[in-house]
């Protein structure tokens, strides 16, 4: 008799062993667009070479899927100071990493247009990238930087 209690004991103490386990790789699984999707506070700092130095402060939203949206910012290039809008795409990867594009608009222009690469870690909940291109508009020209990005969920 012991031993059947012993053993009903041991069994259930496994299954919620088990199902805890399911629920919390649940929680932490895979990435993706949809746990990514939220909205974000941001900073990018670094250097646009033979321009100048970069910062900016802003909030973006990420949308389950695949869009940047509501994206707004104020920057400061080598001392010009400039309120931005932009808005764009991204890819989240099972492993965490992934890639975005935007366009940046200052007056409803279209000023820069950019591509990074990213991650995301903390429970989805901070993204980090570095700009892999950057063009200058009007005349799409090519333009070398050095500029990294930090993001954390409202």
């Amino acid at each position: 008799m012991k031993s059947k209690v012993a053993r009903r004991t041991l069994g259930l103490a496994f299954a919620a062993s088990l199902a805890m386990t399911v629920a919390a790789s649940a929680q932490s699984g895979p990435c993706s667009m949809a746990r990514a999707a939220g909205s974000y506070s941001f900073t990018d700092n670094g250097t646009v070479l033979g321009v100048g130095l970069r910062t900016a402060v802003g909030v973006f939203t990420l949308d389950a899927a695949g869009n940047i949206t509501n994206g707004s910012a104020t920057s400061s290039l080598n001392g010009t100071v400039a309120v931005e809008t932009f808005s764009g795409t991204y890819t989240v990867n099972p492993d965490c990493t992934g890639s975005g594009t935007a366009k940046i608009f200052s007056s409803g222009v279209d000023i820069l247009n950019l591509t990074m690469n990213l991650s995301f870690d903390n429970g989805l909940r901070e993204m980090r990238a570095i700009f892999t291109s950057l063009t200058a508009e009007p005349g799409n020209i090519p333009l070398q930087s050095v500029i990294s990005l930090n993001a954390v969920k409202q």
